[in-house]
């Protein structure tokens, strides 16, 4: 059982930073793309970013130059650091991944952007 688990979320003023971690069970992450999702209500879940077993990115245009993607296979662990954080970033943010064409997903966790 493939199990996610996000973390560090939080309520954060316009221009700060905030670095949003998702933990993966079993020892299948090392070989699985990662991707971060966010949605706010009334909305579709929306793709952030995205990286591969080798670490390769991608962006949404909306958060290109701003959020990076990382991973650490050593600890289960990918990452997404956030800068210069808009009120428009406010959602709850989700970690995904597809193993044998089955989608997992975090929890999912709360980034509030607000003065």
């Amino acid at each position: 059982q493939v199990q996610l688990v996000e973390s560090g979320g939080g309520l954060v003023q316009p221009g700060a930073s905030l670095r949003v971690s998702c933990g993966v069970s079993g020892s299948i992450f090392s070989v699985t793309a990662m991707d971060w999702y966010r949605q706010v209500p009334g909305k579709e879940r929306e793709l952030v970013a995205q990286i591969t077993n080798r670490a390769t990115t991608d962006y949404a245009d909306s958060v290109k130059g701003r959020f990076t993607i990382s991973r650490d296979n050593a600890k289960n662990t990918v990452y997404l650091q956030m800068n210069s954080l808009k009120h428009e970033d406010t959602a709850v943010y989700y970690c995904h991944t597809v193993l044998w064409g089955v989608d997992y997903w975090g929890q999912g966790i709360q980034v509030t952007v607000s003065s």
